[in-house]
């Protein structure tokens, strides 16, 4: 095992968000996404080690528009299907955020490899 010296948010949908890609492409009936559908599409984003709740906010305050950009991005590309506004109160609508003060790599094989993230490279992990 390998302790990193960062910290992590969890990033959770809502309800909100849910209805929010349902009305992407609207269905009828049963071929609406529930929660339930994406409650493991959760995203773990590693930030700087926080060491107090104060810290934390300021960091998720301050960096709420890039973690909903990424989240909106990874639903939809077209930035004209997304909500007017991005502020604090559609990321407090569309995200539950949960922080871990730890982070620690378990794989005591595979070295940690560093990749910037682009349209790109999300393009060919959806097709795989």
């Amino acid at each position: 095992m390998k302790l990193l010296n960062r910290s992590a948010l969890s990033v959770k949908p809502t309800q909100a968000f849910v209805d929010w890609v349902n009305s992407l492409e609207p269905t009828v009936g049963d071929d609406d996404l529930t929660l339930d559908d994406i409650r493991g599409e959760n995203t773990v984003y590693l930030i700087p080690e926080m060491d107090t709740p104060e810290a934390l906010n300021a960091y998720v305050a301050e960096r709420y528009v890039d973690i909903l950009d990424s989240e909106l991005r990874a639903w939809e590309e077209d930035e004209r299907q997304w909500p007017e506004t991005l502020d604090w109160a559609l990321f407090n609508a569309f995200l539950v955020v949960e922080h871990s003060y730890l982070a620690v790599d378990l794989d005591d094989e595979a070295a940690i490899e560093v990749s910037e993230v682009d349209d790109a490279l999300l393009m060919e992990t959806d097709e795989e």
